[in-house]
């Protein structure tokens, strides 16, 4: 049995790989970057080593790195997590190279499902089903506009070793197809170091269904069944859950027996997912679900399928690396009840969902209701380098609404500020009557976008309890000894009482009514005079007055100001252009996410001030425009 493990990776998933170490009696040894070196993966490790600066490049992507430090501390095993260099067949043959256990797939398996494209082509001889579309090896823009013409519209731009959403594009119409094979390129370039691309044609009404499956060296894989993952925005997961909901036994046997007819295929041992895409048009049927991709590694959404079959997938993965058979056989694997899982972004959902970050100043996720896999804790920083998922929440019950009721009511008691987060956002998916109903498909927020977004109002009872300790102030908040002053609510000196305090969020003027039984621990007072009341998962920010607006943008100055941190990665405009609103003009990458920038109304660009490659401040003035004289 392994006795240290070292985990190649940083945040919730080291943490959780640590928690099942720790119970099996393992040492653990932590990697970090110089940004995390305080963070809690950092901390709870047995042992830790710096291994770089705060770009992945140079840290957390430097096998060479990594190996060394596995050897420093002495840890016999490798465990990558997800992401990084998780389904690096180079870095899997290193660490075996180096005389170490490596805790998953062999890199031949990892080669063959690695290329989207010549997996494809694999799975078609195995038998496999798969989605029509263009394998081929001719990437000259024009063959490939040929085929996605061919193929026709809707068609779906995705890199060859792709992953995770990055690399994709849909194209509505072929006129389109040139700007978005460019962004895709140069997205999976930069992501994964190849710009080759296939096509698929788009399926109108997907379902995103994938198979748990499991291998060990005996030559055995079983399956775990089946999760759902069609809540996504921009081709990343949102929530997910298991089991699928509307699958049938008959479906059920079908894609199950598909996925574990790919994973024996590549000689596939350990924890692995077969991903597939379904027409729900129709509902869920055994004849149209299709292979899409297999990714070599533990997923982000494993939690759930933990939850239904009360197996360990971390355990398990650790015991077959060394050398161990499958702890169950097939039969002995059985479904229990319904899991959900929301992934808590740092983000914006009512400012198009741009990353947030900053100090976690003040930060409360319901770990008494559901399982929490967070890698940050109060006091913490949210960076520009790394991903912006915070935390993932998960909730089990015997039936899909319980679960979903009870995640729902979690994602409304999230409470995290000054840092931005999609927790009401996901509580408004949860509550949603379709996903209630279980008709979801990849589109289902995308359609919904308007709705789910919007930034609410607070309620009448959070409006009170901000109301009511404006005019308490801070002891009452902090649990000061009790006063007779705070049963005289409202009481002003030679004047009527005041019943109820205008409130402004944003230029909006609220009014809250005075109630100390509203008073509760969900108000924050700030150093600069705002309250911040937590309600349905939003941090509502109020202030007594007003605020004075902003001269510059006021008298709409023509600067496109960066919305957060990043580098810039293209330029669509010089000084000269006329454009007209909605145009991209610059593009943004941020935690690992292009954003683009647009035009706000017809013009002229004035002045550009960045050029390709530049790292630029949130605020910074990129470009000037001149608006068109009507």
């Amino acid at each position: 049995m392994i006795k240290s493990i070292l985990v190649a990776n940083r945040g919730e998933i080291a943490r959780r790989i640590f928690r099942t170490a720790r119970e099996m009696g393992i040492a653990t040894v932590a990697v970090y970057s110089e940004p995390d070196a305080d963070a809690p993966h950092v901390r709870e490790a047995d042992q830790a080593v710096l291994i770089g600066p705060a770009a992945a490049r140079e840290s957390y992507l430097v096998g060479d790195k990594i190996i060394a430090a596995a050897q420093a501390s002495g840890a016999d095993a490798i465990h990558p997590g997800y992401g990084f260099l998780s389904e690096n067949a180079e870095f899997a043959e290193a660490v075996m190279a180096a005389g170490l256990i490596w805790i998953g797939p062999p890199p031949s398996a990892i080669r063959a499902m690695g290329l989207k494209d010549a997996a494809k082509a694999l799975m078609d001889a195995a038998g496999v089903p798969v989605t029509p579309g263009y394998l081929g090896e001719n990437q000259d823009e024009a063959h490939l506009k040929s085929q996605a013409d061919r193929i026709g519209y809707p068609v779906l731009i995705k890199a060859v070793a792709g992953g995770g959403g990055k690399g994709m594009r849909k194209v509505e119409r072929s006129q389109d197809f040139a700007a978005a094979l460019t962004s895709c390129k140069r997205e999976a370039s930069a992501s994964f170091g190849d710009d080759r691309v296939l096509l698929e044609t788009y399926v109108t009404r997907p379902r995103h269904i994938e198979v748990q499956v499991f291998g060990d060296s005996q030559g055995r894989v079983v399956h775990l069944y089946e999760r759902d993952c069609s809540l996504q925005r921009r081709h990343q997961k949102v929530i997910e859950e298991a089991p699928a909901p509307g699958m049938s036994d008959a479906t059920r046997a079908a894609v199950t027996a598909a996925a574990v007819k790919a994973a024996k295929a590549v000689g596939y041992v350990g924890a692995g997912t077969v991903e597939f895409i379904a027409d729900a048009s129709q509902g869920l049927k055994p004849d149209r679900i299709w292979f899409m991709e297999m990714n070599t590694r533990l997923q982000v959404e494993h939690p759930v399928t933990e939850a239904v079959t009360g197996v360990d997938l971390v355990e398990w993965q650790i015991r077959v690396a060394s050398g161990e058979p499958l702890p169950l056989s097939q039969d002995q694997i059985k479904l229990t009840g319904h899991a959900v899982e929301a992934r808590l972004y740092a983000e914006n959902p009512a400012g198009g969902f741009l990353p947030s970050i900053g100090t976690l100043e003040h930060f409360h996720l319901p770990d008494d209701l559901i399982r929490v896999d967070t890698g940050v804790e109060e006091g913490g920083e949210v960076s520009p380098f790394y991903d912006p998922m915070i935390a993932k929440l998960i909730a089990h019950a015997a039936t899909r609404e319980g679960a979903s009721d009870l995640l729902a009511q979690a994602c409304s008691e999230v409470e995290v500020w000054p840092v931005k987060t999609n927790a009401g956002f996901l509580a408004r998916c949860l509550d949603h009557p379709d996903f209630i109903a279980g008709e979801v498909d990849t589109g289902f927020i995308e359609a919904r976008l308007e709705a789910l977004a919007a930034q609410p109002l607070p309620s009448q009872a959070a409006l009170a309890a901000a109301a009511t300790a404006v005019i308490m102030g801070q002891d009452r908040l902090t649990n000061e000894p009790a006063s007779p002053w705070h049963e005289l609510i409202g009481f002003r000196a030679n004047a009527a009482p005041c019943d109820t305090v205008r409130l402004y969020l944003g230029g909006e003027g609220l009014d809250g009514s005075l109630s100390v039984e509203e008073l509760t621990d969900n108000v924050l007072l700030t150093d600069d005079g705002e309250v911040v009341v937590f309600d349905a998962g939003e941090a509502f920010v109020l202030t007594r007055r007003p605020p004075v607006a902003d001269a510059a943008h006021a008298a709409g100055d023509g600067g496109v100001r960066a919305p957060m941190p990043g580098k810039v990665v293209a330029v669509s405009i010089a000084v000269g252009d006329m454009v007209v609103r909605g145009q991209a003009l610059l593009t943004l990458e941020a935690m690992k996410m292009e954003h683009a920038l647009t035009a706000p109304y017809d013009g002229e660009v004035e002045s550009l001030s960045v050029s390709v490659g530049d790292q630029v401040t949130e605020g910074s003035i990129l470009a000037r425009l001149v608006a068109k004289d009507d």
